[in-house]
């Protein structure tokens, strides 16, 4: 069997349209994660879906653009049940850290265990400046115009921190699945954000890696899930912190208070 028939006998055959190439992408990354794939027989898997999504429409093209708005139409549909906002993290190797915050602000955070409550300001922050809750589920749906309140909210010279801060929104904040959708869209369209293919974090998950560069030189490299729209690591080129995502999301199981 050929490559091209060995894709159609996979994926079916999906008929041409928008959501085509999203489609396919989400289905041959699934397989390549349920069925571990080794990296020899991935490019030859990879190669053939592109044929296929080429001979159904030739304007089609497998890319990171296309990764990231798969992502996003993952994220558009996920979920946003729970009272607390939850992210556990990995810094350093060895450092893990716990965040929980409630839709009325109370906070607290948990390192290597112990919890602590949060006060005198928000868990939240964009470039430096505090973000409330609200100001976070206010922001817009529409890409262009995320872009734009973002940039606005930047403080000035710090134009290099748009990516950055449009990332942020993906898993480091409370953001409404329209604004994580509208985020990976965003994030899209600029061009200073490089696909580099396929990745693995420091805990083997897999997923697809992209940079951009920050104001300091360094350059950010997240790895995300595309299937599940989740932000997997954050990694900086030059010494910053190594940072590991095990969960980011809606929760009913809050903090172990004393």
């Amino acid at each position: 069997m050929d490559e091209l028939a060995h894709v159609r006998d996979l994926f079916g055959d999906p008929r041409p349209g928008p959501g085509t190439q999203a489609r396919v992408w989400r289905r041959l990354a699934a397989r390549r994660r349920r069925r571990r794939l080794s990296w020899l027989m991935i490019p030859a898997v990879a190669a053939a879906a592109l044929a296929l999504i080429v001979f159904m429409n030739p304007a089609q093209q497998l890319s990171g653009r296309s990764i990231l708005l798969s992502a996003a139409t993952s994220a558009a549909s996920s979920a946003q049940d729970g009272t607390y906002w939850h992210v556990s993290k990995l810094h350093d190797g060895d450092r893990r850290t716990e965040l929980w915050v409630t839709r009325q602000g109370r906070a607290w955070q948990a390192e290597q265990g112990r919890v602590v409550p949060i006060t005198g300001g928000s868990p939240f922050s964009m470039a430096g400046r505090d973000l409330t809750y609200q100001q976070i589920q206010a922001l817009p749906s529409d890409a262009a115009a995320l872009r734009e309140r973002v940039a606005a909210m930047l403080p000035p010279g710090s134009e290099g921190l748009l990516a950055d801060a449009l990332s942020g929104l993906l898993w480091t904040k409370p953001s409404p699945p329209g604004v994580r959708a509208a985020a990976y869209r965003a994030l899209a369209d600029l061009p200073e954000v490089r696909y580099l293919g396929a990745g693995t974090d420091a805990k083997g998950r897999t997923g697809e890696a992209f940079s951009y560069g920050l104001p300091s030189g360094a350059e950010r490299t997240l790895i995300i899930d595309p299937v599940s729209s989740q932000v997997l690591s954050s990694v900086d080129s030059r010494g910053g912190r190594p940072e590991i995502v095990f969960s980011a999301g809606w929760t009913d199981q809050g903090p172990d208070l004393p």
